[in-house]
């Protein structure tokens, strides 16, 4: 599908839960946040058919995100309803890494076919520091249980914060070499204001707008055809693609700011 600027939107990321096992200083308040209902959350029933509506007008690539989609029970059996819908191609998670020794090779059987795992820094303490809760010990068995479940292409999430240093890079691109992963580098942002993202300096994410082919869904229903905008669309139960297609039209050239939500809410 092609958005009103000409850029084909093909992927669509579905935050499945704003709940999260870690507190990021990138991302979450230390305190934690306000958590949705239950009944707030939309079933994988529901998620399903929103995934076989965006199925049916061209999507072919769903990411699952958070929060953190490991803490919401169940979600194997969501990859594997994702995997029964034709036109489907790939099916994705961003995890902490924290719960994927439990869930690696459950999620490789349904149907998962990649995974990126977030992991900031391969100094304990400083892990401990950014997450304000985590244990790097954790994740890095997460990412040793999926290799160890047959995943592969696996992208390791680095967050460039100002105080992050060239040694930690190295040190994590070097991780992904001797373990045929691939380092992903990505700049802190706030959402609040799409300019504090750098310009000019290396890292792969976030992309730049004129090669953004995604929008996205919250986890209680409403899709964001931009990151960095309070633009959110309720999903039309009786028409989805009515809503899809709203929310691709509604996709700005370039993004401002999103004051509304936070990442935990989104997904990133």
């Amino acid at each position: 599908m092609l958005d009103c600027w000409g850029r084909d939107i093909h992927y669509l990321r579905i935050s499945v839960t704003d709940r999260c096992n870690l507190r990021c200083r990138y991302c979450m308040p230390a305190g934690g946040v306000s958590l949705k209902r239950h009944e707030q959350i939309l079933s994988y029933e529901n998620i399903a058919k929103v995934a076989e509506a965006a199925a049916n007008l061209g999507v072919w690539k769903i990411r699952l995100t958070g929060g953190e989609p490991l803490v919401r029970r169940g979600v194997v059996d969501l990859v594997k309803r994702l995997r029964e819908i034709q036109g489907i191609r790939e099916i994705s998670m961003t995890t902490n890494g924290v719960l994927l020794h439990r869930y690696a090779n459950d999620l490789k059987a349904a149907g998962l076919d990649r995974l990126n795992i977030s992991i900031d820094s391969l100094d304990p303490e400083r892990y401990h520091w950014l997450t304000r809760i985590g244990n790097l010990d954790e994740a890095l068995r997460g990412v040793e249980a999926a290799r160890e479940a047959g995943f592969r292409n696996t992208k390791i999430n680095m967050v460039l914060m100002e105080e992050t240093t060239g040694y930690e890079v190295e040190q994590l691109a070097e991780f992904c070499r001797q373990r045929d992963m691939r380092l992903q580098r990505i700049h802190y942002y706030r959402l609040e204001d799409h300019h504090t993202i750098p310009p000019g300096h290396e890292a792969e994410r976030p992309l730049p707008c004129n090669s953004c082919n995604r929008i996205r869904m919250t986890a209680d229903g409403y899709l964001k055809p931009c990151l960095f905008s309070d633009t959110r669309i309720p999903l039309d139960w009786n028409s989805l693609e009515t809503s899809i297609l709203r929310a691709i039209k509604e996709k700005p050239a370039s993004g401002t700011a999103c004051r509304s939500m936070e990442n935990w809410q989104i997904g990133g």
